[in-house]
């Protein structure tokens, strides 16, 4: 059993099934991959683990050290050390970015901010007196939220998509963050449809359509999505311009 089972969940969202009797296991201190076509349900998943508004009512369960999450809330969760970096961070119109990045870590100095402010290639002097708002770029809005979540030192950390919108540079000093987490004993759940982040992973699986498909290395799991998953006629195939 892993730090985090997912167990038999299902979860319908407007009468249909987006988890469809989903069941795996994650280890603690490995980087794994959850990796399908868009409309595979990988967010969905992350969301069902992180408890947010209309994610609860699903069967089976999720259980965290053994102990069901069940009607267990977001604000818990997150205090049990499981957090969820977004796809497309959410913005606190004013919130000075030293602010934003100590709410919840327990070190709420300047320089416990600052130094995971370094570790994402962000300058503490630039930034740590700005505001996290519209002003900030895509990227630099990612990274600051990942610089927040490195300052919690959490148990779990689920990262959806976490190359979008961002360049190349940004990518690096994200997969360095990622690096240190991994060192610190962390788990985390790479949410993705990209090759070359499912590469930064110890482990893979990969969905459709709600269903877990199979799960190995990440030789073997990249080799099926390269390859168009298994071979099928489910709207949810991926096809070759969807591949990165």
């Amino acid at each position: 059993m892993g730090i985090l089972e997912i167990s038999h969940v299902t979860l319908r969202l407007d009468g249909r099934p987006i988890l469809n009797d989903l069941s795996l296991d994650l280890w603690e201190g490995h980087v794994h991959a959850i990796i399908g076509p868009n409309g595979a349900g990988k967010s969905t998943l992350a969301s069902t683990i992180m408890g947010l508004p209309g994610y609860t009512q699903y069967e089976g369960d999720i259980l965290l050290d053994g102990e069901s999450l069940k009607g267990i809330p977001v604000h818990e969760r997150a205090r049990r050390g499981i957090t969820l970096a977004w796809q497309e961070p959410a913005r606190f119109e004013g919130l000075p970015v030293q602010r934003f990045i100590t709410a919840g870590a327990k070190d709420k100095t300047r320089k416990h901010a600052a130094e995971a402010l370094e570790t994402l290639g962000l300058e503490p002097q630039k930034y740590l007196g700005r505001s996290v708002d519209k002003t900030l770029s895509g990227g630099e809005r990612k990274r600051v939220e990942l610089a927040s979540i490195l300052a919690m030192d959490p148990r779990i950390v689920l990262m959806d998509e976490p190359d979008s919108g961002i360049d190349v540079e940004a990518l690096e000093k994200i997969f360095e963050a990622l690096k240190q987490l991994k060192e610190r004993g962390v788990t985390v759940v790479l949410i993705t449809h990209s090759l070359t982040v499912l590469d930064r992973a110890d482990h893979a699986f990969l969905m459709c359509h709600g269903t877990l498909l199979d799960k190995g290395n990440v030789e073997k799991i990249g080799g099926y999505f390269r390859n168009k998953c298994l071979p099928c006629d489910h709207i949810n195939r991926p096809q070759k311009e969807e591949i990165q």
